[in-house]
């Protein structure tokens, strides 16, 4: 069987996303990681192979544990000339193909003029990879009849390279005359070849336009995603029993015989075990009773990033390392042991200290398993633009160019707690901006719950489509951030939260609508000095934007003045997105209180955050 990626003008932005197409398959086949069944194969061209970073990413995927694949073969198109570039313009090694050194591969060059040594060279890069199960390059020495497209002249700035081909004889004369030359053929077998190949170009050419017709019928492949059933709505996600819930903590509580647990974690997963008995649960554990509880219900779930495994603020501790022997627990593969039952993949790997690479292999992993939660998580949620090719070309955008789907989540810690400038936005405008026609979620949860509901609901969705999740920094360890058992066993995602501390909506005078983490500053604030004129609703989802739970909320207070809340400048944030969706309806009800316009996401001084935020809050209160 073949599988042909869907491939954007950028350049090498694809590599990545077949290597996680192919590693989804080989995990679906469930060999055990032992054989690499899948063969990926990439086409590049050599200004392209020497020019894009993300092909230094992708080649030190390779032997990773997280991300190889058994070795992929590389067909460089070495046609020496990157659109008007020269070699020498475009590169500072020797070879286009050198960068593939970083990883030892082995690099055959071969003369694209001669058939039989590119048929040899492939076979050659073939055996190789079945035998030591990693990557092979092929450099192909060739050139490009044509400039960068049939109407582009390159002589205009090759004239010599040009002269040259334009007297060479193509591929096929050049080989046909040599079998003559031997005896192998006569000129009437080379011409009657010519004929022969000519008709299958044109059956060929038939049989893709019957099948474009008639797509059931075609002979191909299709990514699991795009196949029956993975794109029919889907119903919402069970309830999640409380055995399940204590069962989770269990797992936590109770290390492999013999593992010494580190003494500065074996409080913290006391307390997991004793949270899911008598609640107060806080982030993490929310997180990880999401991926519990879908693991239980038989959905794989796979979660990558830098630092992940621990997590970045030292918060999740899905993977603990023996004291002594370094050896490593992850509690959830052994939760079958609490459930008395068999239970769904579960993979967490610190990835290779990329965004760009990084993310485009899961998106291609989610495209070819909608069955499984695939999370990508950035260090910082400002890291995400290093990905922003991956963004705009694939997540955003893929299913109205192919009608590829992708569940891909992307957990990005934001928040505005004094850290800097490249500390504390995901650049949630970035995303909204792109939302249209329902291509992905953005949602900004506040508590544990909520995004336990968000994840599983993810994990159930149907059609599938992107999320992007602004996650917490300060609200890891927020007291007021934790949740209740019963917030898990029952309920579902609510796109807007309503304010259960507001005194009788008669007496309500200022309605504060904010997402995440504000939510709780905002709450302090108003218990601090007893107002009871304002209540405070939160969207918990950005886009689409839940029109209808929003106006039920809202229909409370029918006179009160309406002000949108949040922490980044006017300039940046969600601001923009909701007044257009809401003013249209809300008018001059709605105004915004924000950090002003800014060029930085951020003040680079916790002193000046420190008096920014306050004026903010009082703000939302007193303006």
């Amino acid at each position: 069987k073949v599988y042909l990626a869907a491939n954007p003008s950028h350049l090498e932005a694809v590599d990545p996303v077949l290597e996680g197409i192919a590693r989804a398959k080989q995990d679906r086949l469930n060999r055990g990681g032992e054989t690499f069944p899948v063969l990926p194969v990439l086409v590049h061209g050599d200004a392209a192979f020497a020019g894009q970073g993300v092909v230094a990413e992708t080649l030190n995927l390779s032997q990773l544990r997280g991300y190889r694949t058994g070795g992929t073969i590389h067909v460089v198109v070495n046609n020496q000339v990157g659109f008007t570039t020269a070699p020498e313009a475009s590169r500072s090694s020797h070879y286009a193909t050198d960068v593939a050194r970083m990883i030892q591969a082995p690099i055959f060059h071969v003369n694209g003029d001669d058939p039989e040594a590119c048929v040899r060279m492939a076979r050659l890069a073939f055996d190789f990879r079945q035998s030591f199960d990693k990557d092979v390059v092929i450099d192909m020495i060739c050139y490009r009849k044509r400039g960068h497209n049939e109407g582009d002249d390159p002589s205009m700035t090759q004239p010599r390279m040009y002269e040259i081909i334009e007297r060479k004889r193509s591929v096929r004369k050049l080989y046909s005359d040599t079998l003559v030359a031997h005896g192998d053929i006569t000129e009437a077998d080379a011409e009657e070849a010519v004929r022969d190949y000519s008709a299958r170009l044109d059956r060929a050419f038939a049989e893709v336009r019957e099948a474009a017709e008639h797509p059931n019928g075609a002979n191909l492949e299709q990514p699991t995603a795009q196949v029956t059933g993975a794109t029919t709505p889907a119903s919402a996600p069970p309830p999640v029993p409380l055995e399940v819930i204590h069962a989770i903590g269990d797992a936590f509580g109770s290390p492999l015989d013999g593992f010494t647990v580190h003494p500065k974690l074996a409080p913290l997963l006391a307390r997991r075990q004793e949270m899911s008995r008598n609640g107060g649960i806080d982030w993490a554990f929310g997180e990880l009773l999401a991926f519990g509880s879908l693991l239980a219900e038989g959905t794989p779930v796979r979660l990558a990033g830098q630092d992940s495994r621990r997590g970045t603020f030292v918060q999740r501790h899905a993977v603990l390392t023996d004291r002594v022997s370094g050896d490593e627990w992850t509690p959830l593969v052994h939760l079958g042991r609490q459930l008395g039952r068999d239970t769904a993949k579960f993979w967490v790997y610190d990835s290779l200290l990329s965004e760009y690479a990084a993310m485009g292999f899961e998106y291609g992993y989610s495209v070819e398993r909608p069955d499984a939660l695939v999370c990508w998580e950035a260090q910082f949620g400002d890291f995400v633009n290093g990905a922003q090719t991956i963004i705009d070309e694939f997540i955003s955008a893929g299913a109205t160019k192919w009608g590829q789907r992708s569940s891909v989540v992307l957990l990005l810690p934001h928040g505005y707690e004094g850290q800097g400038p490249d500390h504390s936005s995901a650049r949630p405008e970035r995303f909204l901006q792109m939302c249209a026609e329902d291509n992905m979620t953005v949602a900004y949860p506040s508590t544990p719950a909520s995004y336990f509901h968000l994840l599983r609901r993810q994990a159930h969705a149907r059609p599938a489509r992107p999320l992007v999740v602004l996650t917490p920094k300060s609200m890891l360890r927020l007291k007021t951030a934790t949740s209740a058992v019963a917030d898990f066993t029952t309920g579902r995602f609510e796109p807007v939260l309503r304010d259960e501390n507001a005194a009788g909506a008669s007496g309500i005078r200022r309605v504060l609508l904010c997402s995440g983490k504000v939510f709780h500053d905002l709450d302090a604030y108003r218990q601090r000095t007893g107002d009871t004129t304002t209540a405070i609703l939160r969207l918990e989802q950005l886009a689409p934007m839940p029109f209808d739970e929003l106006d039920t909320q809202l229909s409370a207070y029918p006179g009160a003045e309406l002000v949108w809340v949040q922490e980044e400048p006017a300039n940046q944030g969600a601001w923009t997105h909701v007044a257009m969706a809401l003013m249209p309806t809300l008018g001059n009800r709605l105004r915004v209180v924000s950090r002003p316009a800014s060029a930085s996401p951020a003040t680079g001084s916790s002193r000046t955050h420190g008096g920014e935020q306050t004026a903010l809050v009082e703000a939302a209160f007193t303006s």
